[in-house]
């Protein structure tokens, strides 16, 4: 009997002793969809608003906050940069550059939505997602695909940054 007591401390002390403002994990989503009807790509890419911050303020400007209520205009465009800089998306063997829709921020995580417009056919698409390697030697990054009748997902690090889906 002494040991329930025991074994409930065990359980319950990395709750207690575990800091709610870190994550363990660095990971971010990029899902991209192919809408035939729009003959385009849309791209949602899912990062830690925290992660985020820590990267522009290391790359860009020290002083800035993300999910603020007066945040400063020069987001958008460092957001943008540094995407366009880190995710390259090749389709048919052509290097294509998505347009910056805009970002919201949901709970923890800024939610960055990108297009790619004019895509009348995809029979092969590769995707480098290099986001946040340069600051989090753990960084994973997880890549879902909907393309036509097609569901693929990859998980890419910095050893392995690229992936191809053929659909030949």
């Amino acid at each position: 009997m002494k040991l329930v007591p025991i074994l409930i401390v065990f359980l319950c002390l990395p709750f207690l002793i575990s800091n709610s403002d870190t994550h363990e994990y660095y990971v971010s989503v990029t899902e991209i969809e192919y809408v035939k009807e729009q003959q385009s790509l849309q791209i949602i890419s899912q990062i830690f608003i925290d992660d985020f911050e820590t990267l522009l303020r290391k790359r860009y400007d020290e002083q800035i906050t993300l999910a603020i209520k007066d945040e400063a205009e020069m987001v958008d465009t460092y957001m943008n940069r540094y995407l366009s800089d880190k995710l390259k998306i090749t389709v048919n063997g052509e290097a294509l550059n998505f347009k910056f829709i805009g970002k919201e921020y949901k709970d923890d995580i800024t939610y960055c939505y990108l297009e790619i417009e004019n895509v009348s056919n995809i029979e092969s698409i590769a995707l480098t997602n290099q986001i946040l390697f340069d600051v989090f030697l753990d960084q994973q990054n997880i890549v879902r695909l909907k393309i036509q009748d097609r569901n693929k997902s990859f998980l890419l690090v910095p050893e392995n940054d690229s992936c191809v889906l053929n659909l030949n």
